[in-house]
């Protein structure tokens, strides 16, 4: 079993930058894949950016390509998310996944079996 739980999120004008934290339970959070979701109002949850167990391989949706970036610390038991350049569309509920695989660039939301509760970002323009 793994709890994450996320954290960072806030109100940010365009151009601003914020960074998300997940911090995760559990002995064997290295053997995890970790991704970055997010859902705004009236839309599907939809993914951001994912990072594989060893932190070696990230893999980006191309709306965030190039703004934001995914890490590790697997001392910590933390996966970060730093996100620049914010735009209003960037607005939404973003919430973090783990899933016990070492496979590279997973990114379907039914792909993960464990996620946090959320944490809201909102850019204004």
């Amino acid at each position: 079993q793994v709890q994450l739980v996320e954290s960072g999120g806030g109100l940010v004008q365009a151009g601003g930058s914020l960074r998300l934290s997940c911090a995760a339970s559990g002995r064997t959070f290295s053997s995890y894949a970790v991704g970055w979701f997010r859902q705004a109002p009236g839309k599907e949850r939809e993914f951001v950016a994912t990072i594989s167990w060893s932190g070696g391989s990230t893999y980006y949706a191309d709306s965030v390509k190039g703004r934001f970036t995914i890490s590790r610390d697997n001392a910590k038991n933390t996966v970060y998310l730093q996100m620049n350049s914010l735009k209003p569309e960037d607005t939404a509920v973003y919430y973090c996944a783990a899933v016990r695989t070492f496979s590279l660039g997973v990114d379907g939301v039914e792909e993960y079996d464990y996620w946090g509760q959320g944490t809201q970002v909102t850019v204004s323009s």
